[in-house]
C-alpha cells in the first residue's frame, strides 16, 4: 500500500507560487522528477505510489491518459515559474519507467524539451527494471537524449529477490547494466538493498561482486527499511520472517563500503558511491542540497524557493484534475528559516563534503566537536585549514549513526 501524504496548507487551484518563492529561480540548480506510477507487480517491501493493472482495472488510469496529464502539468509548470529556467537535471522514476517502452520515455523527455527546456549538458536519468529492458531499449532512450540509467538490481542471490518479491532473475540486471553500457552510456547505476531476512554475508560477497564485474560508475546501496502496511511488515508481524538486526545491517554496511572502496568507488552520500565526480547523481544533489524542482506525476513533490507541494497520489484523479486546468497539487508547506537550517544540517551532512562549521551556533559547534572526540565527525576535517572554520564530515562511524549525529547538531 503506499504510504500516506504529509498534512499540509491548502495549495491553490491555479498553482501560483508566492512571490519570495519565485525571488532568485535560475540561480539555484534547477530540475525535474517525472514520477510514472505503473508497475508489472508490486514487491513486498515497496511503499512507493504505485500501481498494477490490477489496481488499475476500475479507473480510467491508463499510461496514455498518464502521459497527457504529465504534458500539461509541465506546460502548467512553465506558466506558474514565468520564465522557468531550463532543467540542469531529469529524473524519471516510479514505478517502473521502463515500462512505457522507449518511445513512451522519449515522449516524457520530449514534452519537458517543449515546456521548461533543457541545458546542453542536462543530466537525463531514467529508473529501469532489468526485465523491461532490452539492447535495442537502451539504444533508443540514448538516441531520444538520456544519459544515465538506474537499474534496480537489489541482490544476486535468488533466495534474496524472492523474500523481496522481486520478479527478475538474478542474473538480468547485470546484463542490463552491461547492454546500457554498449549503447553508449557512460553512468549506469545498479541499486543494492542490504540486510534482507536471510541474506548471508556471503550473498552480499555475490551481489558486490557481480555490480564491480559490469563495470558500472555507480552503486547505491540501502540498508532494507520495514514500512508499514507492506506485505513484508505483515510477514513479519506474523513471524514467518524476522525482523532486520540493526547490528547486521551496521556490519552489512561496512561491507559495501570496503568493498566498493577497494574497487575505486568513493562515498559521496551516505548511500551513494562514485568512480569520480563526474559519475555523481547530479539530480540528487538537487534534492540534498535544497536546490529547486518540480515533481511531475502522481504524489510526487516539488520544492522551489523554500516552497514545497506534493501531489494527489491516484493517477486517475490527477489527470482528471488537471484535465480540468487545475493544478493537481494535493497540499503544500512553507518553509521557515528554522526548517531551511534543520533540511540543510539533515541532508547535507549526509554528503562526504559535510555542512560548514559556521552555519552551527556556538553552543552547536561545541557538540560537533564533542562528536568528533567520540569518533563520529572527521577531527582534521572540524578544525580547519589556516584558522578557517572546518566542516563537519562523517566518519564511518559517524554514517552508521548518522540520524544520531543529525539529532546533535539540530
Amino acid at each position: 500500500m503506499p504510504s500516506a501524504l504529509p498534512d499540509g496548507d491548502a495549495a491553490p487551484p491555479d498553482g501560483a507560487l508566492p512571490e519570495p518563492a519565485l525571488r532568485g529561480l535560475g540561480q539555484r540548480p534547477f530540475g525535474v522528477y517525472v514520477h510514472v506510477p505503473f508497475c508489472a507487480t508490486r514487491c513486498g517491501y515497496c511503499d512507493f505510489n504505485t500501481y498494477t493493472a490490477a489496481d488499475l482495472a476500475t479507473s480510467s488510469a491508463s499510461p496514455t491518459s498518464w502521459l497527457a496529464a504529465v504534458r500539461q502539468e509541465l506546460t502548467l509548470a512553465a506558466e506558474v515559474l514565468g520564465t522557468p529556467p531550463p532543467a540542469e537535471t531529469v529524473f524519471v522514476g516510479g514505478g517502473t519507467p521502463s515500462l512505457l517502452g522507449a518511445t513512451g520515455l522519449a515522449e516524457v523527455l520530449t514534452a519537458v524539451r517543449d515546456t521548461v527546456g533543457l541545458t546542453a549538458d542536462a543530466e537525463v536519468t531514467t529508473e529501469s527494471n532489468p526485465e523491461s529492458t532490452s539492447p535495442e531499449f537502451f539504444e533508443a532512450i540514448r538516441a531520444a537524449g538520456y544519459t544515465r540509467v538506474s537499474l534496480g538490481m537489489q541482490s544476486a542471490a535468488p533466495h534474496v529477490l524472492a523474500v523481496l518479491d522481486r520478479t527478475h532473475t538474478p542474473g538480468r540486471a547485470t546484463a542490463a547494466a552491461r547492454e546500457a553500457r554498449q549503447a553508449g552510456f557512460d553512468h549506469v547505476n545498479l541499486d543494492l538493498i542490504y540486510g534482507t531476512p536471510g541474506e548471508r554475508e556471503e550473498d552480499l560477497t555475490r551481489s558486490l561482486d557481480a555490480v564491480l564485474e559490469t563495470g558500472v560508475d555507480h552503486v547505491s546501496a540501502y540498508a532494507l527499511i520495514v514500512e508499514e502496511g507492506t506485505a513484508l511488515a505483515r510477514r513479519i508481524a506474523r513471524g514467518t520472517l524476522p525482523a532486520p538486526d540493526d547490528d547486521v545491517l551496521a556490519d552489512r554496511y561496512e561491507q559495501v563500503d570496503r568493498v566498493l572502496s577497494a574497487a575505486g568507488l568513493h562515498w559521496y552520500e551516505v548511500s551513494n558511491w562514485a568512480t569520480e565526480p563526474k559519475a555523481w547523481c547530479r539530480h540528487n544533489l538537487t534534492y540534498w542540497t535544497g536546490a529547486d524542482w518540480w515533481g511531475v506525476g502522481p504524489g510526487a513533490h516539488s520544492h522551489v524557493g523554500g516552497v514545497r507541494w506534493w501531489n494527489v497520489k491516484h493517477p486517475a484523479r490527477y489527470a482528471a484534475i488537471l484535465a480540468q486546468g487545475n493544478s493537481p497539487a494535493a497540499a503544500r508547506e512553507s518553509l521557515t528559516p528554522a526548517d531551511r537550517h534543520l533540511e540543510r544540517v539533515m541532508l547535507q551532512l549526509r554528503l562526504a563534503d559535510g555542512l560548514p562549521l559556521d552555519i552551527l551556533t556556538p553552543e552547536v559547534q561545541e557538540e560537533a566537536r564533542e562528536a568528533a572526540e567520540e569518533g563520529l565527525l572527521d577531527k582534521p576535517a572540524l578544525a580547519g585549514v589556516n584558522g578557517k572554520f572546518g566542516r563537519c564530515i562523517l566518519t564511518l562511524k559517524g554514517r552508521l549513526l548518522a540520524d544520531a549525529v543529525v539529532r546533535r547538531l539540530t
